[in-house]
């Protein structure tokens, strides 16, 4: 984790199920980034047919937009996904833990009508650095 940025979950907390904490703690952050919702779209305008590929076309717009502000997945301090169908729910979070690999910023996850109804899933996020 990046400096500054630590996951907690309480003792007296109830099981989560996947890999995230309860709550995360931010001290001492000198910059705030506010990722607006990523779209499964590619530069090229391009779509994939497929949740998985949807998916993984959302994280790496996300780290994009980390780059841009010289941050990366480590700065993230929360996560909200959201799903056009909870059939996804599985799959997103196969993505999600493997495209974060170890990393723990607070998430949730709401399943919802997404503004194109050809989008199955967008994110948003906030990091500190």
């Amino acid at each position: 984790m990046s400096v500054g940025i630590r996951p907690l979950t309480g003792d007296a907390s109830p099981p989560v199920e996947g890999a995230y904490p309860q709550a995360v703690e931010v001290t001492e952050p000198t910059r705030w980034l506010y990722l607006s919702g990523q779209i499964p779209v590619a530069p090229d305008g391009s779509l994939a047919p497929d949740f998985k590929g949807q998916c993984e076309q959302v994280w790496d717009n996300i780290e994009t937009q980390l780059a841009a502000a010289g941050m990366t997945l480590d700065n993230l301090v929360k996560v909200t996904t959201f799903l056009s169908d909870r059939a996804h729910a599985l799959e997103n979070r196969e993505v999600r833990v493997r495209r974060l690999a170890g990393r723990q910023p607070a998430l949730t996850v709401i399943v919802t009508r997404i503004f194109d109804e050809s989008w199955l899933v967008e994110i948003e996020a906030v990091a500190a650095a």
